[in-house]
């Protein structure tokens, strides 16, 4: 088995697809058009978001810090070789919500920092995270 993908609802798909092509090097793979909205894949490696367009207000107001504490997916995030460039590089874009945190206690070098993407969905950026021997 293989992850393939997740799926984002958008409220400005074409704003979320800029902020991951921009900053964490997906590009578009494909464009489903349904007449009156259509879907986006964007592609890195073999990992793809999907992008819905969406119209509707959501049920409850976007979490911060890491994600939310409730049932659902609390982020999404992306290994990078080093938090601080990528935060630099990002400039304005970088609306940080928590962190950035060393966790050399746990493994040494491991370091994160979250991020909200344009619609305010969380994005953990973390460098040096490795497994369990």
């Amino acid at each position: 088995m293989q992850f393939h993908h997740m799926a984002l609802t958008c409220n400005d798909a074409e704003a979320v697809e800029a902020f991951y092509v921009k900053h964490f090097g997906f590009q578009r793979a494909r464009v489903i058009d349904l007449g009156e909205s259509k879907i986006v894949f964007l592609r890195a490696g073999e990992a793809y978001l999907e992008l819905f367009e969406t119209k509707e207000a959501p049920p409850v107001e976007k979490a911060g810090n890491d994600g939310p504490g409730y049932p659902g997916w609390r982020h999404i995030a992306f290994k990078v070789d080093d938090v601080d460039a990528t935060l630099a590089a990002m400039g304005d874009e970088a609306r940080v919500t928590l962190g950035p945190f060393s966790f050399d206690a746990f493994i040494p070098g491991w370091r994160t920092v979250w991020v909200a993407d344009p619609e305010g969905n969380i994005v953990e950026i973390s460098q040096g995270y490795t497994d369990a021997a």
